[in-house]
């Protein structure tokens, strides 16, 4: 524990994670919050897209989606998922695994009303991750869900956040001659406040 220093350095990953998130907020050039979301579906085949990742809590890390979606059925159905974030400009990274959980209260709500009013028109009107035929199609759901819901539309019952709670927690940064530098947090289970960390091989 005490070889870690520096970038590495505290005793609360998630406190970490947000240092390092900051950071990469005044040199990344578009959406530093995002991350490469990975879930299994019902086969236990593998998919992954990017999601932008709205919340580090103290403890878990929260994103928002359509929980009609392929990666919200997809966790849905494990209770599982995984990221990656990757920082290009600092040459850094942080992966996490673990158990998912809902948002679906005054947080989720609160989120919702902070966004654009055509993002929130366009989450009631999208289907996501279904057949769509034209996207005159889609427009014309839009104009529908406007006249429906006018300027002030609440969220939708199908669409709220989803947490990832942490089981596993790895801190990555970049090393010369690729002798890069590794740190894995580990917790047997979600309420444990204790982690183990361990330095990796590169």
């Amino acid at each position: 524990m005490s070889e870690r220093s520096g970038i590495f350095e505290g005793d609360d990953p998630f406190a970490l994670a947000r240092s390092w998130l900051a950071e990469a907020e005044g040199s990344e050039i578009n959406d530093p919050n995002a991350i490469a979301l990975a879930t299994v579906d019902e086969a236990g085949l593998p998919n992954a897209r990017m999601v932008l990742l709205k919340e580090i809590e103290d403890h878990g890390f929260l994103f928002y989606t359509n929980w009609g979606s392929a990666k919200a059925r997809e966790v849905d159905v494990s209770g599982k998922a995984a990221f990656v974030w990757h920082a290009k400009s600092l040459r850094r990274q942080i992966r996490v695994r673990g158990v998912t959980e809902r948002e679906d209260g005054q947080k989720a709500d609160a989120y919702f009303a902070s966004r654009s009013l055509k993002s929130r028109l366009g989450a009631w009107a999208s289907r996501q991750s279904q057949p769509l035929s034209s996207r005159a199609t889609l427009v014309a759901e839009v104009a529908k869900v406007t006249a429906q819901h006018g300027t002030a539309p609440e969220r939708p019952p199908f669409w709220g956040g989803i947490r990832i709670l942490p089981l596993e927690i790895e801190f990555w940064a970049d090393g010369a001659f690729r002798l890069h530098d590794r740190f894995r947090w580990t917790r047997s289970a979600v309420t444990d406040r204790e982690w183990q960390v361990r330095r990796l091989y590169p």
